[in-house]
């Protein structure tokens, strides 16, 4: 026998179990969804841990004042790494008209730790959905794309979300509607948010891409693709679908307070929840909520009890 005919009928030696592991499209795609979470939330936890001893936690928006609970000490490395990547001088920079690159880059890398923190754990079900399809055509020999394709495409939309609120949030701190720290100063302003945000959950574009978001697999299944092009653009569907969704709710960050966590926290769970009820009562109630919460902020501005923020 000749030593090509050995090393012909040598049998290949299995891949260790974790390679196998990270080819499953279910196991990328919850990879995926976790790790891009997480580093937003990072970023974010950053920024907030650098900006409190500058700032008092409640001038944040309302629910930060729970931060006074806590020690929010970076420590020396800390203090340095985030000088280095998110140093909120943005605020005060443009409230005076005077932001240029350096300012929009810090704002724009804010937006996209948000609409990742926020926005992807909402994505899960729909990006495990396409996994599931894409095992199943695995099993049977069939050519499938990674779910990072179709999380990218996702993503690439919330990032042109990102981008615009920077413009948004730029402009409204030129215009004195929101103070260096972020946080709201006009009630008018916040209670005009919160009504638009309220009866824009009781459209028929909400619903539309609301409906289509709570049920992915049959545009996953009518549309699949076995090329990376084809995936992605999926994903541009997706994230486009998710945007008309989401993006008025992702808008009242700006009402809350743009650094308040606890909102974030809150609205991202709200959109989940949305996403995962068949019903529209959920949604048509969060809709409710906000237009009598923006309402009492209307109110409160016009007969004058619109609380003073701290300098």
């Amino acid at each position: 026998m000749t030593d090509t005919a050995a090393r012909a009928i040598t049998p290949v030696p299995p891949a260790p179990g974790f390679l196998r592991l990270l080819k499953r499209p279910r196991v990328v795609g919850l990879a995926c969804v976790v790790i891009l979470a997480d580093l937003g939330w990072t970023y974010l936890g950053l920024m907030l841990a650098g900006a409190l001893p500058a700032a008092q936690p409640a001038a944040l928006g309302p629910g930060m004042g729970m931060f006074d609970l806590f020690p929010m000490s970076l420590g020396g490395l800390g203090h340095a790494l985030f000088d280095a990547l998110c140093r909120p001088a943005f605020g005060s920079a443009a409230m005076a008209g005077t932001f240029g690159a350096a300012e929009f880059a810090l704002v724009f890398f804010m937006w996209c730790a948000m609409v990742l923190a926020m926005m992807l754990p909402t994505a899960g079900p729909m990006i495990l959905t396409y996994a599931d399809i894409a095992e199943a055509a695995a099993e049977r020999q069939e050519p499938v794309v990674s779910p990072l394709a179709l999380a990218g495409g996702y993503v690439a939309v919330w990032l042109g979300f990102a981008l615009a609120a920077t413009v948004l949030q730029l402009t409204f701190a030129g215009l004195a509607l929101l103070e260096p720290a972020m946080g709201t100063v006009n009630g008018l302003f916040a209670g005009a948010i919160l009504l638009g945000a309220g009866f824009y959950q009781f459209s028929a574009v909400k619903h539309a891409c609301l409906t289509r978001c709570q049920r992915p697999f049959p545009f996953l299944f009518a549309n699949w693709s076995s090329e990376r092009p084809g995936v992605f653009r999926l994903g541009l569907r997706q994230g486009l679908d998710c945007l008309g969704c989401c993006w008025v709710l992702m808008m009242v960050m700006f009402a809350v307070g743009v650094m308040n966590v606890v909102w974030m926290a809150v609205l991202g769970l709200i959109m989940g929840i949305e996403k995962m009820t068949a019903s529209g009562r959920f949604s048509r109630a969060i809709g409710v909520a906000l237009v009598m919460a923006g309402a009492v902020f209307v109110v409160s501005s016009v007969i004058g009890h619109w609380p003073a923020r701290a300098g």
